[in-house]
C-alpha cells in the first residue's frame, strides 16, 4: 500500500498519515475516505479548481499531468510548479511515498466530503 503524508497551510489542522492508500486511486478519493478536508466542486472530472494541491513528494508516482489539468491549475489560488489536481493524481505504483501540501481553503467554497 502507498503512503501519503498530508500537511495543511492552515497550522490550525493537523497533519494526516495514511498508510493505506491503494493504487488506482486518486488523491481526492484518498483524501475523502481518510476524512481529510479537501475541496471539491466538479465530481473529480477536471473541470474546476477547488481540489488543488501540492505534491512536494512523490509526484513520479501519480498519472502525468494533463494539458487540461493544467490549464486549472493556472486558474487555482497560488499555482506552483509543485500544483496538481487531487482528482487527477492517481496513484500508479502501491509502493509509493508521497507528501502532499493542501492550501489554505478558507477561500474556496466548495464540496466537503
Amino acid at each position: 500500500m502507498a503512503k501519503i503524508k498530508f500537511t495543511f497551510e492552515d497550522k490550525n489542522i493537523a497533519p494526516v498519515n495514511v498508510d493505506n492508500a491503494e493504487e488506482g486511486f486518486s488523491i481526492l478519493e484518498i483524501a475523502e475516505d481518510n476524512d481529510v478536508h479537501l475541496n471539491h466542486n466538479c465530481g473529480e472530472v477536471c473541470a474546476c479548481s477547488t481540489c488543488h494541491i501540492y505534491v512536494n513528494k512523490g509526484n513520479e508516482h501519480l498519472q502525468e499531468i494533463s494539458d487540461r489539468e493544467e490549464d486549472f491549475i493556472d486558474r487555482a489560488i497560488n499555482p506552483r510548479l509543485e500544483s496538481r489536481l487531487g482528482c487527477q493524481c492517481v496513484i500508479l505504483n502501491p509502493d509509493a511515498e508521497l507528501e502532499v501540501l493542501i492550501p489554505d481553503q478558507s477561500r474556496i467554497i466548495g464540496h466537503e466530503h
